[in-house]
C-alpha cells in the first residue's frame, strides 16, 4: 500500500523569512489536517522550521550557497521522489530551487514567478513590484489559488518553545534564571545601514540597569554580530565578552534553538530589523523593533506588546546595505530615550 501523499515546503534562506512563512503551513493545515508536511530547509535555517507545529519532518539542504550542482539536485530529487509528496511550495524566487521539486516530479509546484521559472512551476503567483505584498501575506497568499488580491484573514507567527528548554539555555550560557533578563539584539545581517549604534545600544542597557538593577541584559547574535555587541558591552561595562554584573555578550555562542529558547524566556526585547526580532515576535514577547532603511510595515512584529520606531525621514526606506548619504540618520537619531520610552510601555506588568 502507498504511503500518504505529503506536502513539500522548501525554505527561504533568511531566519526572519522562515518566521514570516509559518502562517503559510498553518493556512496548509486547515485545509489538509491530515496531511504531513516536510520542510527542506539550508542548516542556518533549519532549527526554526524544527519549532512549528504545523511541521513533521525537517530535511537539511546539502548545497552549497550559489552554486547550481545539478547532479546533486538530481541525487536529491530522488530521495524526494521515493518519499512521495502531493504538491511542493518553492519559497526563494531562484530557479535552483524550483528544479527540485520538478526533477522530483512532484505533481503541483507552487511558487512565485521568479528567475526563469516557467515549467518548473506550474501554479504560478505574481506579485506586484509597484506595491509589493508585506512578507507575512507575501507567503500566506500561496496557499490560495494566484490572485491580484491581498489574502483575507491571515494567522500571526508563531513558534513554540517549552519551558525545559528555557532553563536549558539559561543553564548553558550561566544566566540567572532566577532573575528577569532583556535580550538586545544589536546586529542585523543585510548590513550595517540596519543597526542602531552599538553607543545608542549601551546607554539603553545602562539606563534599564539604573532602573531595574535586577534586570539580566542577554546580547544575542551570530558570530558575525560578535564585534557589535563586543562594542555594546565595552561601551557599557568596560569588559569585552565577559559576563559583568548581568550584562551577556552571546553572539555567536549559541545554537539558533538556544537563542530562540533565550528569547522565549526573556521580559522583552529591543532589536533591530532582523531575524532574531521575527523569532521574539512569533514567541509574542513584548517588542521594541527599530527601523531605518527598511519599511516598518513590510515586516513588522505581531506580537500583543510591540512598538515599531521609525523616524520615517524623506530619504527612507531606501532599503541600501550602507545609507547611501553617509550619515545614518534614521538611526542614529533614533535616541536611547525614544527606545526606552516605547520599552517601559511594552514592558508595563512584567
Amino acid at each position: 500500500m502507498m504511503a500518504p501523499l505529503r506536502t513539500l515546503i522548501i525554505s527561504p534562506n533568511w531566519i526572519g523569512d522562515a518566521v514570516m512563512a509559518q502562517p503559510l503551513l498553518a493556512l496548509l493545515k486547515q485545509q489538509q489536517p491530515g496531511r504531513a508536511i516536510d520542510v527542506l530547509a539550508p542548516p542556518s535555517v533549519a532549527p526554526i522550521w524544527r519549532l512549528m507545529a504545523e511541521v513533521d519532518n525537517v530535511m537539511e539542504t546539502p548545497f552549497r550557497h550559489g552554486a547550481l550542482q545539478l547532479k546533486e539536485r538530481r541525487a536529491f530529487a530522488r530521495q524526494l521522489r521515493a518519499i512521495g509528496y502531493a504538491d511542493a511550495y518553492v519559497l526563494p524566487n531562484t530557479i535552483k530551487y524550483a528544479l527540485i521539486p520538478w526533477l522530483a516530479g512532484i505533481a503541483r509546484r507552487v511558487g512565485y514567478r521568479g528567475e526563469m521559472r516557467y515549467g518548473l512551476l506550474n501554479v504560478m503567483h505574481r506579485d506586484d513590484p509597484q506595491a509589493p505584498r508585506a512578507m507575512v501575506p507575501f507567503y500566506a497568499a500561496l496557499a490560495s489559488a494566484p490572485s491580484a488580491a491581498a489574502p483575507g484573514s491571515v494567522p500571526r507567527p508563531r513558534l513554540q518553545v517549552s519551558a525545559e528548554l528555557i532553563a536549558a539555555a539559561a543553564a548553558a550560557v550561566g544566566i540567572d534564571a532566577g532573575r528577569p533578563w532583556l535580550v538586545m539584539g544589536p546586529g542585523a545581517e543585510f548590513g550595517p545601514a540596519k543597526r542602531w549604534p552599538a553607543a545608542h545600544f549601551a546607554a539603553l542597557a545602562a539606563a534599564l540597569r539604573r532602573q531595574r538593577p535586577q534586570l539580566q541584559i542577554v546580547l544575542l547574535g551570530s558570530p558575525k554580530d560578535r564585534e557589535v555587541c563586543a562594542a555594546v558591552l565595552e561601551q557599557q561595562a568596560g569588559s569585552g565578552d565577559a559576563p559583568a554584573a548581568g550584562l551577556y555578550n552571546l553572539a555567536g555562542n549559541t545554537s539558533l534553538t538556544q537563542a530562540a529558547a533565550l528569547i522565549a524566556g526573556a521580559q522583552a526585547m529591543v532589536a533591530n530589523d532582523s531575524g532574531l526580532l521575527h523569532i521574539a515576535s512569533a514567541l509574542n514577547r513584548p517588542i521594541v523593533a527599530l527601523y531605518g532603511p527598511t519599511d516598518p510595515l513590510h515586516a513588522p512584529p505581531f506580537s500583543d506588546r510591540a512598538a515599531s520606531l521609525s523616524l520615517q525621514l524623506s530619504c527612507a526606506p531606501c532599503r541600501q546595505r550602507v545609507c547611501p548619504l553617509g550619515h545614518q540618520r534614521c538611526m542614529q537619531d533614533l535616541t536611547p530615550q525614544m527606545v526606552q520610552t516605547a520599552l517601559d510601555e511594552v514592558m508595563q506588568g512584567n
